[in-house]
């Protein structure tokens, strides 16, 4: 299917589903010191509450690809939907941080399912002609999400309380499903063959315990047995997965793609560039509230730059992968985001407001440059028949980006603040010194303050540099490896005009 004459309208309601996916997270992050309050929950509830969503969102991310390509993509996207809004109205009911966090995984699982249909119903509704356009309005959704996310958050917790954070999703999920049933078409269901049960366990067991591995190491040490117990049965998992995909008949995910650079070095400059978006607003977001003191409104202010910059390069990205090639154009954003990590690296406890929007919009700029290109290298790598598989991997490699990012920037900062010889309460992260400064008198309360406060902006600038390299070797890598030419994709897959 291609040129559907509802397309464009068909686009705007996808772009919809993004915008309320992506604005949970971060509205969220907003929330996350009045649902402490709220809840009584501590920091590892906090951690839980965010990384549930992350876990099982990512785990079923290739599962829920094969099955949406089975179901049709628009009833996929309607049932994922459906779970995820019906997930958030529980979440805003719940009393204790353990039903929060069950609820925030049910609300990872509908995720699951309504990521890589988006991408399905683009790719099979648009010609590719026209696909890049498609593709650069869908990322820059993900930049409206995020710009609005945190002053929404934020504009909400000065009048309600933390599971506003939640009723939120409820209206924007409603208003998504009307729109989807009555503009956006039923695309022909994909039959591959049996579904690869095997493959879905494997891969879903893999993943899970790999998130996990990462999500945990920060906490537990990354040499901690249990830890290295979990990472071994990934690997193990995980090889068996591979093994089992290469002597399929109809294997969830083509391992071939991988061999393919331009395919492989598009997926890392992904990987990377949420990598580094994750672990640096993770750590900004603490800075901007904590530091500072600005309030939750405020300090979703602070991502406006990002947000717009991401959002208006996304919208343009199209014109400038055409001109400079999407190999150079990967090149410039992630450039672009070195630049801006470095610029945070430059960050002090008294740094204006400006300087460090400065940053994060430069950061944006990169990203947004970016994404719309690596997105479209990956799914323009597959037949449109495999377009469901192309848009489960597209999101787990934004996923694993993203949780990497932050356990291990998280853990390069806590492990430099932790070794700061100035902290006044050394066993104490910054959350629970400004805590403890809370109950004692002014002229101690302000030596534990002064201390934390500087021994954390300095761990953040070194994350911000550590970041920064990881970026500037990717753009390297970039550069300096030739693509090879697309391989041929096998035509075996059986399309039947089966409405979805």
């Amino acid at each position: 299917m291609s040129e559907h004459p509802r397309r464009w309208a068909a686009l705007a309601v996808l772009s919809l589903t993004l915008v309320a996916v992506t604005l949970d997270n971060s509205v969220l992050n907003t929330a996350l010191p009045s649902l402490a309050h709220g809840l009584h929950a501590t920091t590892s509830d906090l951690q839980w509450i965010t990384d549930a969503y992350t876990l099982v969102f990512a785990s079923a991310l290739i599962l829920a690809g094969s099955l949406g390509a089975r179901l049709g993509s628009r009833r996929a996207l309607i049932g994922g939907l459906v779970v995820f809004g019906g997930g958030s109205a529980v979440a805003a009911l719940a009393d204790t941080p353990g039903q929060l966090i069950a609820w925030r995984a049910v609300m990872g699982l509908g995720a699951a399912f309504v990521m890589p249909a988006t991408l399905a119903i683009i790719t099979r509704i648009f010609s590719p002609a026209e696909r890049p356009k498609a593709f650069a309005a869908w990322s820059a959704a993900a930049g409206i999400g995020v710009l609005i996310g945190p002053v929404t958050g934020g504009a909400l917790l000065e009048h309600y309380s933390w599971s506003s954070a939640f009723w939120i999703n409820v209206p924007l999920v409603a208003g998504a499903l009307v729109a989807v049933v009555r503009l956006v078409p039923a695309v022909p269901v994909v039959r591959t063959g049996r579904l690869d049960i095997l493959g879905a366990l494997l891969s879903t067991a893999a993943v899970a315990l790999l998130v996990d591995f990462v999500i945990q190491a920060p906490a537990r040490g990354w040499t901690a047995p249990l830890g290295f117990a979990e990472l071994g049965a990934a690997v193990v998992l995980a090889a068996l997965f591979v093994a089992w995909q290469l002597r399929a008949a109809s294997p969830l995910v083509r391992l071939d793609l991988f061999a393919n650079r331009t395919f492989l070095l598009a997926a890392l400059s992904l990987a990377v560039v949420f990598f580094v978006l994750f672990g640096t607003l993770f750590e900004l977001s603490q800075y901007l509230q904590l530091v500072h003191g600005y309030s939750p409104l405020v300090a979703g202010l602070g991502a406006m730059p990002f947000a717009v910059a991401m959002a208006t390069t996304s919208a343009t990205s199209a014109l400038l992968s055409k001109r400079l090639g999407v190999r150079w154009t990967l090149v410039l954003g992630l450039s672009l985001a070195v630049a801006g990590l470095l610029s945070l690296s430059t960050t002090g406890v008294g740094t204006e407001f400006w300087k460090v929007a400065f940053g994060t919009g430069v950061i944006g700029l990169g990203m947004g440059m970016m994404m719309a290109p690596a997105s479209l290298q990956i799914s323009g790598s597959v037949p449109p028949e495999y377009s469901s598989m192309a848009g489960a991997l597209n999101s787990v490699i934004r996923e694993l980006g993203g949780v990497l990012g932050i356990a291990v920037l998280g853990t390069v900062v806590s492990s430099a603040y932790r070794s700061d010889p100035a902290l006044v309460l050394p066993g104490a992260d910054l959350p629970a010194a400004h805590a403890a400064a809370a109950t004692m008198p002014p002229a101690d309360a302000q030596q534990v303050l002064s201390a934390a406060d500087a021994a954390f902006t300095a761990a953040m600038d070194r994350g911000a540099l550590v970041a920064a390299g990881i970026a500037a070797l990717m753009a390297v890598a970039v550069a300096v490896i030739r693509p090879a030419a697309a391989r041929t994709a096998p035509a075996e897959a059986q399309l039947v005009a089966q409405p979805a």
